[in-house]
């Protein structure tokens, strides 16, 4: 089909996530073709670089046969298989195991899900259920961090901290609080480790105590914050809030959705601090975006708690059709198999550095205030003044200026509205591809710096 007959089936007929909709229907749809390794083409036949593995996702990068291959295999022999009635198939029980394998050693039970969002709205449901099963019920309250992100269902966009996922949603809902982020590069009390890490104790500690301990259920937050701007706390920040939930007897939810699966270098970030979750939410990378999933990692003493909760004679009211869906965990399994004996996870550890140093060798840019990454996740922030680090005026619409240069350019990257630039290349780019990915970034900052209105912002 032409693509200016997609163009207006579009327009007329899909609704897209996260978009104005007045101004998608006057833009138009960007329609992309195909995709190789770390590249894509669009319908005009334009190559890009993408910079951000789909929406934080294609870890393995596209085109890889072996997990094409076993998407196929699974559909021929069994394209579904419920997970209600007590049935279930092959990939998914196996999958379930070896996530248990590489998880950090508490979390022992697996539910399934089709993505992040049903993740952590399952999670809110297992954790109300589990203190209700206690004989706790008025634990009913849950914290996170403000520019948090933890999906866009009914009840985890109210856990979401940024405010587009509120307006007019009627959220957050009365049982939804949240203390300050850490981050580190306009953290109110420096930008010391030891200091950052503190303020978020004591904020924790604080918002505990005002909420009251028996009324708090739990404590969501990721390893390294994504949509509120790919914000890296300092080493030890995960750990200290995680000693400070057992502290106060509130279940610490790690969200893992944008950082698990080898994207901050280990397969999960936990690992990097030997934190031990009691739920934790992953996605995205599970499947590498070839396939609908995602899924929530228990405790067994979580796990236990609902179980016995539910008594002899009842189940426990909590599905979805297309749960532990067979063709979705095997395309995990070899998502998964690629991480370890593909060698996607040794050559994040090796790239990883490139990586780092071309975003710092950005700081020098008139622009830039700040580089930040850990792994292949990473973001540069751009300032007016870079000793102030006053913010663009809105009105300027910097993010829009740098993203469509960016794809002129042949790069697909991030441009969040407060201009932060964030970054996700997939596990297999190689120096030759950060080599391109940095060469085309300068000289994307460099045309929007030259455009009037942006030279007369600077400050």
């Amino acid at each position: 089909m032409q693509t200016s007959s997609l163009i207006t089936l579009d327009r007329n007929h899909l609704i897209h996530p996260v978009v104005n909709y007045r101004s998608h229907e006057q833009r138009g749809v960007t329609v992309l073709s195909s995709g190789q390794g770390a590249y894509l083409r669009d319908s005009n036949n334009h190559e890009l670089l993408d910079a951000f593995s789909g929406l934080w996702c294609v870890n393995t990068g596209y085109g890889q046969e072996s997990i094409v291959r076993a998407a196929e295999e699974q559909m021929r022999r069994l394209p579904y298989a419920t997970g209600y009635f007590h049935f279930g198939s092959e990939p998914a029980i196996k999958l379930a195991a070896k996530l248990v394998e590489l998880a950090p050693e508490s979390l022992r039970r697996v539910y399934f899900t089709l993505g992040g969002s049903d993740a952590v709205d399952s999670a809110i449901r297992f954790i109300v259920n589990y203190f209700n099963a206690l004989g706790k019920s008025e634990k009913k309250h849950f914290i996170t961090l403000e520019r948090g992100y933890h999906g866009s269902s009914s009840q985890g966009s109210g856990l979401t901290a940024l405010p587009v996922f509120h307006r007019n949603f009627d959220l957050p809902l009365p049982n939804q609080h949240r203390i300050p982020s850490h981050y580190p590069y306009r953290n109110p009390v420096g930008s010391e480790p030891a200091a950052i890490i503190e303020a978020s104790v004591n904020a924790l500690r604080d918002k505990v105590q005002e909420l009251g301990a028996d009324r708090v259920a739990a404590f969501f937050c990721e390893p390294i914050q994504g949509s509120g701007g790919v914000l890296v706390p300092p080493k030890g920040w995960l750990k200290a809030m995680q000693d400070c939930c057992r502290e106060l007897g509130i279940l610490f939810v790690v969200d893992e959705v944008i950082t698990a699966f080898g994207r901050t270098g280990p397969m999960f970030a936990c690992e990097d601090e030997g934190v031990t979750p009691d739920l934790m939410t992953v996605a995205k990378g599970l499947t590498a975006g070839y396939a609908p999933m995602g899924a929530v990692l228990m405790s067994e003493a979580v796990y236990q708690g609902i179980a016995e909760g539910g008594g002899a004679d009842f189940p426990i009211g909590h599905g979805h059709t297309y749960s532990a869906h067979p063709v979705s965990a095997a395309v995990a399994l070899e998502v998964l198999r690629l991480y370890e004996e593909g060698g996607l996870l040794e050559n994040c550890k090796c790239q990883a550095p490139h990586f780092e140093q071309g975003l710092r060798s950005l700081l020098d840019h008139p622009l830039v205030g700040d580089a930040r990454s850990r792994g292949m996740l990473g973001a540069l922030e751009l300032v007016a003044n870079k000793e102030s680090k006053a913010r663009f005026d809105p009105a300027l619409k910097l993010a829009d200026r740098i993203f469509e240069s960016a794809y002129r350019n042949g790069i697909i990257l991030r441009a969040f509205a407060d201009n932060v630039l964030g970054f996700a290349p997939a596990l297999c780019y190689t120096k030759q591809d950060f080599d391109i990915l940095f060469e085309r970034l300068e000289r994307t900052l460099n045309q929007v710096l030259e455009q009037p209105e942006v030279r007369r912002a600077l400050r």
